[in-house]
């Protein structure tokens, strides 16, 4: 387990890194180039109580049909959607490198005993989840139960078996700077492979206060181990314009090396059509 510094960030410095970030003005070439890198790490996602099977393999057939769309556009990075339709989604991205991606482990408010959670993952894995997307305990992180926080962590992280595993902090329920440094550090030394910002279903979702804090553990963490975690920013992203945002924070702060989908993704509903019209309007 990996001793983290004290974070020496507050939200005042953040900030103004944040808009150095933002000051960055790609020329059409360089837009383009980072356009086709975060079309190709969303996870096109729909966690509706309302999601059919129509809906699902609708979400399916349109992530394969994007590469046909333009010259050299990439397909998204992964599909997501809740348990009870992995095994549909997997069965239709058959021969495809698309992958099949699941929230389980009481999505979104993860109030559920971790027998329920570690049985609700074993079951997304055996129906063809490549990837989880688990939230921690918020109500026991702010009580202060970091061990219980991690232990559901690890537990879930062994669930998995092949699978990679994002540990959603649900950042905008941890208030503070230094809370969203902590639950990273947690997620990271509990076997994350991922962390990510949000579920999507509170306010505020995925801010760029919070990536940038997260983006920092992460690169200490590399440095002082070399290993890469990787980064999702979830939850409101719905335009190129605030996609690139969070792509040159990423950019900045971790380096051109992570902006791939092996260490980058954005989960989004509606950001993928206005990517690719932007696309189609300067390529």
């Amino acid at each position: 387990m990996y001793s983290f510094k004290k974070y020496d960030q507050n939200q005042e410095s953040i900030a103004k890194r944040i808009e150095a970030a933002r000051q960055i003005n790609p020329d059409q070439a360089e837009e383009l180039k980072a356009l086709k890198i975060i079309l190709n790490c969303i996870d096109l996602t729909t966690l509706e109580g309302s999601d059919t099977e129509e809906k699902v393999l609708g979400l399916c057939n349109k992530a394969k049909s994007i590469h046909s769309l333009g010259a050299d556009f990439p397909d998204v990075a992964a599909v997501c959607f809740y348990p009870t339709f992995a095994a549909l989604a997997k069965k239709n991205l058959k021969d495809t490198n698309i992958e099949v991606a699941c929230v389980a482990g009481a999505f979104p408010a993860g109030q559920s005993p971790i027998e329920i959670k570690v049985a609700e993952v074993e079951f997304a894995v055996v129906q063809g989840a490549d990837e989880i997307d688990m939230v921690i305990s918020r109500g026991k992180f702010l009580e202060g139960k970091f061990t219980e926080v991690a232990d559901e962590i690890k537990a879930i992280k062994k669930a998995c078996g092949d699978a990679h595993l994002k540990v959603i902090l649900e950042t905008g329920e941890l208030n503070t700077v230094d809370n969203i440094r902590k639950a990273s550090e947690i997620a990271i030394n509990a076997g994350a492979d991922f962390i990510k910002t949000s579920t999507g279903k509170i306010q505020p979702a995925a801010t760029l206060e919070a990536i940038m804090v997260m983006a920092d553990t992460v690169k200490e963490y590399f440095e002082a181990t070399g290993k890469k975690i990787g980064l999702k920013p979830a939850g409101g992203i719905s335009d190129y314009k605030t996609a690139l945002d969070f792509y040159q924070v990423i950019k900045q702060t971790l380096g051109q090396q992570w902006l791939n989908n092996q260490l980058f993704r954005i989960g989004a509903s509606r950001l993928t059509d206005d990517v690719i019209e932007r696309l189609k309007q300067i390529g």
